[in-house]
């Protein structure tokens, strides 16, 4: 199928998702300096208010429908996987976690979303790509143990929770896409998560914001305005429009971007292990998208 603007569907997909690689890929080094002198409670949770107020007001200037009752569910479970459980246990992680080696182990996210694909959207990639997603898993799971002396840290226990939540968030979110349209899901997805989050981040709000450096400020607004929120509506379209699994597979190339954001960003020094073990993601990535079928056809939201 080609779209109106003459380029192949999926293609636009793939791009879209790309876009919101790009902008998720500076999250775990932004994480990284705002904890530095904010609360990790307050950064992995304020991000979603301050996105919310975004989405708010985009519902609003465009009088987006509301989603039905069923949906409200399912932007429920949505949420509970990338608006609360991703962006809380990521950020605790980043207390001590460097952002660069942060950035390898989430790149397990694209076999924790082809799983949920699976399951919650009935998408079937073929064996191969199942192999290349194993190998790069398993090529994460190594290098973790590798830089931990042979067995994962807490840091990297919590990263990986935080790759379950952002799968379920991923393939939920895809779904409603399809439906609702991209920047509509997100924005309704936040949007029900305000009211429970707001009294937390109160408490967990710098008593004096005085205090608070500017790189700090500097990474949270990063985060909530980026990741949070503007990452999030391409990245949905791409995957509404290219598949779930397909478009997924393309979160194995973000931790080469990560590392470049982590060396730039904060001075980290890059060493041989994350590269080889990034490289070898990578062609995981260009092994296992060409065995994964385009999805069907349907109607798409006006994200």
């Amino acid at each position: 199928m080609t779209t109106k603007q003459g380029m192949p569907r999926e293609r636009r997909g793939a791009a879209l998702g790309m876009l919101g690689i790009l902008g998720f890929s500076l999250t775990l080094p932004a994480t990284r300096l705002a904890v530095a002198d904010l609360d990790p409670v307050f950064v992995g949770l304020g991000r979603a208010l301050v996105a919310a107020a975004l989405a708010a007001a985009m519902l609003w200037w465009t009088k987006a429908p509301r989603p039905s009752r069923r949906q409200w569910g399912r932007l429920a479970l949505t949420a509970a996987g990338v608006v609360i459980g991703y962006p809380l246990l990521s950020t605790l992680a980043m207390r001590t976690s460097a952002a660069g080696h942060a950035s390898v182990v989430v790149g397990l996210a694209p076999l924790a979303t082809a799983l949920f694909a699976a399951w919650l959207a009935g998408e079937r990639p073929g064996p191969r790509y199942w192999l290349a997603t194993l190998i790069g898993s398993a090529t994460i799971v190594g290098f973790c143990g590798f830089s931990a002396g042979g067995k994962p840290n807490g840091a990297d226990l919590l990263l990986l929770a935080a790759v379950a939540a952002v799968g379920l968030g991923y393939a939920e979110g895809a779904r409603l896409a399809r439906e609702l349209g991209a920047w509509q899901t997100i924005s309704w997805a936040l949007l029900l998560s305000a009211p429970l989050l707001a009294p937390v981040v109160w408490q967990a709000a710098p008593p004096a914001w005085s205090a608070v450096g500017w790189r700090s400020l500097a990474g949270f607004g990063y985060v909530s305005v980026v990741s949070m929120y503007l990452a999030f509506c391409a990245w949905y379209k791409g995957l509404a429009m290219g598949g779930i699994a397909r478009i997924g597979q393309l979160q194995l190339v973000q931790p080469f971007f990560s590392l470049a954001g982590a060396a730039l960003v904060l001075d980290e020094t890059i060493n041989p292990s994350q590269i080889v073990a990034a490289a070898i993601v990578l062609l995981c990535v260009a092994s296992g998208r060409r065995s994964v079928a385009a999805p069907a056809q349907r109607r798409p939201g006006n994200g």
